[in-house]
């Protein structure tokens, strides 16, 4: 078929209703995958349910094999865990790279991060400093086992990748960190890494909204630098985790030039390259934006994709 027709077939489907066709690498028509909304996980941590939506691959029903999996973080303030799909449109992304053979064909799943549906005070995936909401350890104890349970995913940290953006970013950087072996590579977009400075100069109600309860809600100065945030402050950890925690993961950092988090990426490359730590570090234009997360997806899904074929 040629590549007039086969537009044509596509604009047609399209008017009908029918299932999109996409030409794959060799011109080949491929069904797209699919995503599936409103799911949920049940959680014995949090007492709750946690809502997660899910892409599968064209030939996840008809192969019946098993498939790398990547978990996707959405960012904070109102994001949430249909983000990726409805606004970064990575289900488009990934049906073209997997039908142009240039990422393996893999699950992605994106949980909701959000600690209820007020969303008043942000989880930055972490535990709360009281434990009465533990997301952190809700996310491996309940989620991720239920999740490769449920789908036919390849087991281990040989098919098993992480990303996110803004808020997402700094979990998957952090979760790698924190759980070393769990990830063969963590993407991270616009990582919401914060300085020492940012922190003691953020505002109060930004401060408690973000990070008041996983550090210490109503922390003003020095106070906010506590024994917790070092805990969880990724560039404090490239320095007091061993080594071998921040070596058992490839990390790929992309931020823009004029991102407000723009210092905290630049400081965890230096960080990471004088440590000799295999990373790559992307800066383009742009700002803290779908627009600039979008045009970074294909780039964070063929460093995990290669990372999967290796």
């Amino acid at each position: 078929m040629s590549e007039h027709a086969l537009a044509r077939r596509s604009l047609l489907a399209l008017a009908s209703g029918a299932p999109l066709l996409l030409a794959g690498r060799e011109g080949r028509a491929a069904l797209p995958g699919r995503i599936e909304e409103q799911r949920f996980a049940p959680s014995g941590v949090l007492g709750k349910e946690v809502r997660y939506s899910v892409y599968l691959p064209p030939d996840y029903d008809s192969a019946k094999r098993a498939y790398p999996i990547i978990y996707m973080l959405h960012g904070g303030e109102a994001g949430t865990d249909t983000d990726w799909f409805r606004f970064g449109r990575l289900n488009v992304l990934l049906d073209r790279l997997i039908g142009e053979g240039r990422i393996p064909a893999a699950i992605v799943v994106s949980p909701n991060g959000q600690r209820d549906e007020a969303n008043r005070n942000n989880t930055y995936y972490m535990n709360d400093a009281d434990g009465a909401f533990r997301w952190e350890d809700m996310f491996f104890e309940d989620f991720m086992p239920f999740i490769e349970r449920t789908y036919r995913v390849i087991s281990g940290r040989e098919g098993r990748g992480i990303g996110g953006l803004s808020m997402g970013g700094y979990g998957a950087l952090a979760y790698s960190m924190r759980h070393p072996g769990t990830f063969i590579g963590a993407a991270a977009l616009s990582a919401a890494f914060r300085t020492d400075e940012q922190i003691l100069t953020m505002d109060q109600p930004g401060y408690d909204r973000r990070y008041g309860k996983a550090w210490g809600m109503g922390l003003q100065g020095e106070a906010r630098l506590n024994e917790r945030y070092r805990d969880y402050s990724v560039l404090d950890m490239v320095d007091r985790l061993p080594p071998a925690n921040i070596r058992s993961t490839r990390f790929h950092l992309d931020c823009g030039a004029e991102d407000r988090f723009f210092d905290g990426n630049a400081i965890l490359h230096q960080k990471l390259r004088d440590k000799n730590v295999p990373h790559s570090f992307m800066i383009r234009p742009g700002l803290h934006n779908w627009d600039y997360w979008r045009s970074g997806s294909e780039g964070a899904l063929l460093f995990l994709g290669k990372l999967f074929q290796q």
